[in-house]
């Protein structure tokens, strides 16, 4: 053949020298260059929702977790979880945020997930009349089985559906002005109002009452394992009430 005919072939990608390859020594230690990672958490925190069935408390977390919203949510069974973390107070917090089912078959279940909870966000639904009247018998759970130190907020759900209100913000008010350390607020997870300041201000009420800097035992302790709990928890000894 022809000398001036023969046409060099072009090297492989990847491959050896060539007329056509393109090799970079500044991109080669780029790929070399490792990742740095990522700052770990300096607090884990433990929040559970709890409230009567069909109250919004999974659209809650998922909207807060995920910034999502289902029209047909399908009814919890058991415990769900999401993680979520968030830096506040120049902290960088790792959330376990735990929705818990609203039928009374599941409570010896759910009722393992109070003990290690730094923050309860309790939920009713605004339109509902009964779920504003399961209250009190959510607030029975938590004085059996939460820390007396565990953060309280109660959410009137759905605000999104004002026109269907029966509950006024003002009887949701009185209720938790019953019950120390009780804060109170009204959120819609379809409409995405309040959600993230129902989240992000219970945490800072949890920060409030924490040190600064924690020892690695006291941040384990802190939250509570993935592991699954025991079915029925053990039985613990008469709690203070905290309402009257």
């Amino acid at each position: 053949m022809d000398p001036r005919y023969d046409i060099p072939r072009r090297a492989a990608a990847g491959g050896g020298s060539g007329g056509y390859e393109n090799s970079s020594p500044a991109l080669g230690a780029q790929s070399r260059r490792r990742k740095m990672p990522p700052r770990p958490a300096d607090f884990k925190l433990q929040i559970i929702i709890i409230g009567s069935r069909g109250v919004g408390k999974t659209s809650l977390m998922e909207r807060f977790t995920d910034d999502t919203f289902c029209e047909s949510c399908k009814s919890t069974v058991g415990v769900d979880f999401k993680i979520k973390t968030v830096e506040l107070r120049g902290k960088k917090i790792r959330l376990q945020i735990w929705d818990t089912a609203g039928q009374e078959r599941f409570n010896s279940i759910t009722s393992a997930y109070y003990r290690g909870a730094k923050g309860i966000v309790v939920v009713y639904d605004i339109t509902k009349q009964e779920t504003f009247e399961d209250l009190p018998k959510w607030m029975k759970m938590i004085d059996k089985y939460a820390s007396e130190e565990a953060e309280l907020l109660l959410v009137g759900n759905k605000l999104d559906c004002e026109t269907d209100r029966i509950i006024s913000k003002q009887q949701g008010e009185r209720f938790a002005s019953r019950i120390s350390g009780m804060r109170f607020c009204e959120a819609s997870a379809k409409d995405n109002f309040n959600v993230d300041e129902i989240f992000v201000k219970l945490v800072d009420d949890i920060l409030s009452k924490m040190p600064l800097e924690v020892s690695n035992k006291e941040l384990s302790n802190s939250v509570l394992s993935l592991q699954p709990e025991p079915e029925v928890p053990p039985e613990l000894p008469p709690p203070r009430m905290r309402c009257c």
